[in-house]
């Protein structure tokens, strides 16, 4: 590629090459780099317009007195060093304001725990004022369970916030320190059919299909999986009665909510509101409504108060509900109580980039390289972040994600927390490439917000883990994940972890040793026959292993050596005790396998008494738990 070209792609962040699986060297091709530079709204079409486009940032980084961004520790009174001198003022998170004057230092004053701006000649930067790191959790344990299949086929429908409440209660009482579900973000409620939780519409806002309606009409029995149409179809509208019969204290109520809330809600509530009208995507709604700042919008909302109180009610509603479980679970002595999964990017369609179109990239999708299992590569269909405009919002959007998980969840796992240091962009045509993501800043980020709520935090670090990240990882005090099914020695996992036997992207235990995975790569055509005869000899060998090393092939000897690990946290997934054999989601599928559907069998309500259940309750209190 051209010099300014070239310049321009690492000035913002685009990495030239990267090493794949196979240890080969990628590298970053000019029509890949265009595409990526033109997504981030940076003009580089030809060589003269690169060239004037990385003039134009070197300019803006050459007059700034100090970086955008800068991390200190919580409590300490920071010293800067700005290229020169002048007046500043800088407003704390609080709103409460302090001034000064920099000659060749600049001396803040003590600053708390937060996200803070100060200005100086001109120019803003963000005071992330961080702990070092966050405290390890006590040794303890918990169970992981889909949300969607807590109701049994003879109750049918959607399970609900109260049937999670039953499950976390019921299993909390048995001495377990958490329950982890699969990620609750605000969904698609026009669309039914997108079910898939790490595609949400907004991850700052609640998925309203799992609220719980009292007035809500008994569903009829259901099978083996979930219907999500009919039963989203009712719960709404049981909803939307419950609504219309809200008291005066309760209007009230919602009002002073609402006006806490400040206008993050309201966007979101006019999106919801709008897809009811046009539909769930809003690339397919009439122009004039593509800007949610716009005239047309704002009139909407004005003729129209009640179908977006409405929305605003649902995320009232949910919030309400899940932060009485958090106190409930916490009233019951659970150390962690609700465990969340934070998926790794939003919808390019949905609320979370109506409301903020500058803070994502356009035409590109978050994915993977090529792999030996995707050859092609993965597109997710997710809108990455601008690194860039991410900063210049001095990492708010990132802080009011987690803070919204962080109120109602003990413990939060943040699916791909490689994304804190690269991403992989795929453009629409074309090969993908990673773009170095603000590390530092983002690992601050989740430790104010964690520090704030008294929380956990795991980083989901599987797979091909950049150098370094780990490290910086185990410094923050963010857990890293180990998973059994791979590593031929759980005895040497870490302290800082939490482990487990595999995810809901895997086989169950019992899956797994009979090749159950394999059956469907095979039928779907993943796996050609001589391949997948290779992989079932490689199973074979390796279930064989595991049950030597185990001292033993059952679901106790598994669970017992989940407990006897280091990892501060172990998960014990609820498919394995249960001895269920099929996996909630099988990736590089969409309608092929029925991801996201599957029922568990027993009902909320009767899960703690599952025999299985007790038996791995007392293995973890026999392995120090």
């Amino acid at each position: 590629m051209s010099d300014a070209l070239g310049a321009l792609a690492a000035q913002a962040g685009i990495l030239p090459s990267y090493h794949d699986l196979a240890g080969q060297v990628q590298t970053t091709t000019p029509e890949t780099a265009r595409a990526l530079l033109a997504a981030m709204g940076l003009p580089a079409a030809t060589p003269a317009e690169a060239a004037e486009t990385l003039a134009a940032r070197l300019a803006i980084e050459v007059a700034r007195p100090l970086p955008p961004w800068i991390v200190v520790a919580a409590g300490s009174a920071p010293v800067l060093h700005p290229g020169h001198g002048g007046g500043w003022h800088l407003v704390l998170e609080d709103g409460t304001l302090r001034e000064g004057h920099a000659d060749a230092a600049l001396h803040l004053p003590n600053l708390p725990l937060g996200l803070h701006r100060l200005w100086l000649a001109g120019h803003e930067v963000t005071l992330l004022s961080a702990p070092p790191s966050l405290p390890l959790p006590p040794r303890g344990w918990g169970v992981t369970l889909p949300l969607y299949g807590l109701r049994d086929a003879a109750r049918g429908g959607l399970a609900d916030y109260a049937d999670l409440g039953a499950a976390v209660l019921g299993i909390g009482a048995l001495g377990a320190g958490f329950v982890g579900i699969n990620p609750i973000h605000a969904g698609f409620p026009t669309d039914p059919g997108a079910i898939s939780p790490y595609s949400p519409s907004s991850r700052r806002r609640f998925n309203v299909a799992h609220i719980a309606c009292p007035g809500e009409a008994a569903t009829p029995p259901g099978g083996p999986l979930v219907d999500y149409p009919p039963a989203i179809t009712a719960r709404l509208t049981a909803l939307r009665a419950a609504f219309d019969a809200m008291s005066p204290d309760e209007d009230a109520a919602l009002a002073t909510w609402r006006t806490a809330q400040g206008p993050s809600l309201m966007r979101f509530a006019i999106h919801q509101a709008l897809s009811d009208r046009f539909g769930p995507y809003w690339p397919d709604w009439p122009a004039a409504f593509h800007r949610p700042d716009g005239a047309v919008v704002a009139r909407f909302a004005t003729e129209n108060p009640d179908a977006v109180a409405f929305h605003a009610w649902l995320q009232w509603r949910a919030e309400d509900q899940l932060g009485d479980l958090r106190a409930a679970a916490r009233a019951a002595g659970m150390a962690q109580g609700l465990y969340l999964d934070l998926a790794v990017g939003t919808h390019p369609a949905g609320a979370e980039t109506w409301a903020d179109p500058g803070l994502f990239a356009r035409g590109v999708s978050l994915g993977a390289p090529p792999d030996p299992f995707a050859p092609q590569g993965q597109s997710w269909t997710l809108a990455p972040m601008i690194p860039d405009a991410l900063a210049a919002r001095g990492f708010a959007p990132l802080a009011e994600i987690l803070r919204a998980q962080l109120a109602v969840a003990g413990l939060l796992r943040i699916d791909h927390i490689l994304g804190f240091e690269r991403a992989f962009w795929v453009p629409q045509d074309g090969p993908g490439a990673y773009v170095a993501m603000p590390r530092a800043a983002m690992l601050a980020v989740a430790r104010i917000e964690a520090a704030r709520a008294n929380a956990t935090l795991v980083g989901e670090d599987l797979g091909v883990v950049p150098e370094g990240l780990q490290a910086e990882l185990a410094v923050s005090g963010l857990l890293g994940c180990r998973l059994a099914m791979f590593d031929p020695d759980p005895k040497s996992w870490p302290e800082a972890a939490l482990g487990s036997f595999g995810t809901h992207d895997l086989p169950p235990f019992a899956g797994w040793r009979a090749g159950g995975d394999l059956d469907w790569h095979e039928r779907l055509g993943h796996l050609t026959p001589a391949q997948s005869a290779e992989a079932r000899v490689a199973r074979t060998h390796a279930v064989a292993a595991f049950d030597a090393r185990a001292g033993g092939g059952g679901v106790d000897a598994l669970h017992r050596v989940l407990g006897n690990t280091p990892a501060r946290l172990v998960a014990l997934q609820i498919e394995d005790i249960l001895g269920l054999s099929a996996q909630a989601n099988l990736p590089g599928t969409v309608d092929s396998h029925p991801n996201w559907r599957r029922r568990l069998g027993p009902d909320a309500r009767e899960l703690a008494r599952i025999e299985h259940l007790g038996a791995a309750a007392r293995i973890m209190k026999e392995t120090a738990r």
